[in-house]
């Protein structure tokens, strides 16, 4: 559970990750192949194995008409979906009402053309990394072609971080068949050179642009003053802190909420209960995974961390997920302008059984967020309630809270007058 593929186990190969790679037809498919040519989302990779060293390049699409994809019998509209709008591949926001496994077909349809970087490529004029910087400019899909130089190789990639991706090859040229078409925000700020990747987030972010496109630009070298490539997993956790952060900021000088408030919504297996208590902002969640849900195959585990008023100093132990699971409920403060102690639990079934990647757990905090409240007179009816969706014992997740039970509720005189 704590290494979720990451390797701390010493073994050369994750277990877990292999049962999901093998060949599907459409790789096979892909295998002799030297050259791709489709509509890339736009997305592009960059790759953390071997740091510095790194691998980065376009992902792309062979035709998305192959009778190769196999989607579900009840899902077979998102074969005419991704013909129409081969964006529909990168924007998580989309697929709340998907099927994993087709949601594993769309993305191991993407097929990644590497080339070799090291992070201060990103000053350079290196060619191949300049056409996946103009790409990355892209809000609309992009046809593009790749020519490898070998035959692509089955190498299906997932991760707790990362959403799922196709085979790869070592690309030894790629073009864009048309030019991208740049939201006016991100023209303006990836050529403000002076401008700090936190401010340059921060504003793409008001001017809605979306979590994908802010993870490949700051990839791709293309934020800051001292530009530089990024791995993908890194980008995606540094886009979520740093726009959490920067609404943390404004919500510590809300009045509390007035009443307990709680949030339920799950997506893919994954379960949250968002409890809002009217006090100074605080956030703690639970990351409970059930036995035979992916990474765990023996009982239950728990994992805990949290932030006081003062913030958060070290990484959280719970990686990514933490701060995805967090920015949604600040989202929601923030729109309210409202502060609150927000107690978390995100349980993971047996039914989110692949790694999909911590965007799961940015958009089921969201979905509970999105869907109707519930208001109760005092924290322990909440929690009673709470408790009922929970497969978990209470006695078992409560005693590895550390901050929901010195919790008081109770109202400021000035909560009463905004």
């Amino acid at each position: 559970m704590r290494c979720k593929g990451k390797g701390l186990c010493g073994r050369p190969h994750c277990p877990t990750l292999e049962r999901f790679k093998n060949n599907n037809r459409l790789t096979k498919a892909l295998l002799k192949q030297t050259t791709v040519f489709g509509p890339s989302p736009p997305s592009v990779f960059v790759g953390s194995y071997n740091y510095p060293n790194l691998t980065a390049g376009p992902l792309i699409p062979p035709s998305l008409d192959l009778p190769e994809l196999e989607f579900s019998e009840e899902s077979e509209f998102l074969r005419e979906k991704v013909i129409q709008n081969p964006g529909f591949l990168e924007d998580s926001r989309l697929w709340h009402d998907l099927k994993m496994q087709d949601v594993i077909t769309m993305r191991t349809a993407l097929v990644r053309a590497n080339a070799s970087f090291k992070p201060g490529d990103a000053k350079t004029d290196n060619p191949l990394l300049m056409k996946a910087q103009e790409l990355a400019l892209s809000a609309k899909p992009i046809d593009t072609e790749a020519w490898f130089k070998k035959p692509i190789h089955s190498d299906l990639k997932f991760d707790s971080m990362m959403m799922p991706m196709g085979p790869s090859g070592q690309v030894k040229n790629f073009n864009l068949a048309e030019n991208p078409k740049v939201p006016n925000a991100v023209d303006r700020l990836v050529y403000d050179t002076d401008a700090l990747a936190k401010d340059a987030v921060m504003e793409l972010y008001k001017n809605r642009i979306s979590n994908e496109q802010m993870t490949r630009l700051m990839s791709i070298g293309l934020l800051g003053r001292d530009r530089k490539l990024v791995p993908t997993r890194w980008s995606i956790t540094a886009i979520d802190d740093m726009t959490g952060k920067e609404m943390i900021s404004r919500i510590k000088d809300y009045p509390h909420i007035r009443e307990i408030t709680l949030l339920t919504g799950e997506i893919f297996g994954n379960h949250f209960e968002i409890l809002l208590l009217p006090g100074s902002f605080s956030f703690e969640l639970l990351e409970i995974w059930l036995s035979e849900s992916v990474w765990n195959d023996g009982g239950t585990y728990i994992g805990q961390d949290h932030e006081d008023f003062y913030g958060k100093k070290q990484y959280s132990n719970l990686t990514g997920g933490y701060y995805a699971a967090r920015l949604p409920v600040l989202e929601y403060l923030d729109s309210i302008k409202r502060q609150a102690f927000i107690f978390s639990i995100r349980e993971i079934l047996p039914s989110y059984w692949a790694p999909l990647g911590v965007w799961v757990v940015r958009e089921a905090a969201r979905q509970a967020v999105m869907n109707q409240k519930k208001t109760f007179e005092t924290k322990e009816e909440a929690l009673a309630d709470l408790s009922r969706r929970i497969l978990t014992p209470r006695a078992e997740w409560q005693k590895e809270t550390k901050l929901l039970y010195n919790q008081s509720v109770q109202m400021r005189i000035d909560s009463y007058y905004d």
